[in-house]
């Protein structure tokens, strides 16, 4: 059986005419038959892409090629199956989306903290914790003591920093997210609005888990993470316990999907009171032509993968 190698990657940088990057990287990845989704905005790229081997790493080189930048940011993980429906380049506003003008990582950002020496900061009492990512990825998996800001997109966070944060400014703040590239624009933000000190996990948990041994860890469940993996565990390997809602692309839990509220490749109990009967029965075709395909050994093209 193939086993492919997954890189996570992002790089802030400045791209003067990013649209025009689109057609070469789409080229450069499927040549090498490697599928995933890759983001350029005027702010940089980031993405999630998968391969056998070789062709991915020639993939990485040639992306690094056609953007000039040959120092991203690279998190690599595995799965003995394919995570990836398909190879999609997508031009967008920004590469994370915080919605917020004037926040650039390229100006000022946090200070970063290597994997090694995060239990040491994060087991200070006077450190506020915070979680950055949505909560149904932090109700799956975080660290010990972090503080779940409870929104459903990021671009929930900048709210949550005036209304919640507002007396905290002068407090030693540590945040993370899955790859690092959130804590990026969430530390500018912080900064920008006048905190003193601000801290962040460079890699984000993909790279705390792949380079701390388990038994000195503080993490505490699995990873979300944007894929048909659904969540991973330490050593970055896949963690069997979650489905993925093809509705939502949210985690699932087995008892989940023996909830009335769930049906197969359409919606779970999270999503299910959103759609509208035009979008349930778009989701369940999408979900007969996945299977079809996948009977026949061809990649459908399917949802696409979220920022």
């Amino acid at each position: 059986m193939s086993r492919f190698d997954i890189a996570a990657l992002y790089r802030f940088a400045r791209f003067a005419e990013p649209a025009d990057l689109i057609a070469p990287l789409q080229d450069a990845c499927e040549r090498e038959d490697v599928r995933g989704t890759l983001l350029v905005a005027s702010e940089g790229i980031n993405g999630t892409i998968a391969g056998e081997g070789e062709g991915l790493r020639r993939a990485l080189s040639a992306i690094g090629a056609i953007t000039g930048l040959h120092h991203i940011d690279v998190t690599f993980s595995a799965s003995e199956a394919m995570p990836f429906l398909r190879m999609k380049v997508k031009l967008k506003r920004e590469i994370v989306t915080l919605g917020e003008a004037g926040v650039d990582p390229l100006q000022a950002v946090g200070t970063y903290v290597e994997a090694r020496d995060w239990n040491a900061l994060i087991a200070n009492p006077d450190v506020l914790l915070i979680d950055v990512r949505n909560d149904y990825e932090h109700r799956i998996g975080t660290f010990e003591g972090a503080v779940d800001p409870e929104t459903t997109s990021f671009r929930q966070f900048p709210a949550y920093v005036r209304t919640r944060l507002s007396g905290e400014k002068q407090r030693k703040v540590a945040m993370f997210c899955t790859g690092g590239i959130r804590c990026e624009k969430a530390s500018a933000l912080m900064l920008k609005e006048g905190f003193s000190e601000v801290y962040h996990l460079k890699g984000g948990i993909l790279r705390y888990l792949e380079d701390v041994p388990q038994a000195d860890s503080r993490w505490q469940g699995a990873c979300f993470v944007f894929d048909e993996r659904v969540a991973v565990g330490h050593g970055l390997e896949p963690d069997g316990r979650y489905r993925l809602c093809h509705g939502c692309r949210r985690p699932l839990t087995a008892d989940d999907c023996l909830r009335p509220e769930f049906e197969e490749g359409v919606a779970c109990h999270q999503c299910a009171g959103e759609m509208s009967d035009a979008q349930r029965a778009s989701a369940r075709e999408r979900h007969r032509q996945t299977q079809i395909a996948r009977a026949r050994g061809k990649a459908h093209i399917g949802p696409e993968a979220q920022d």
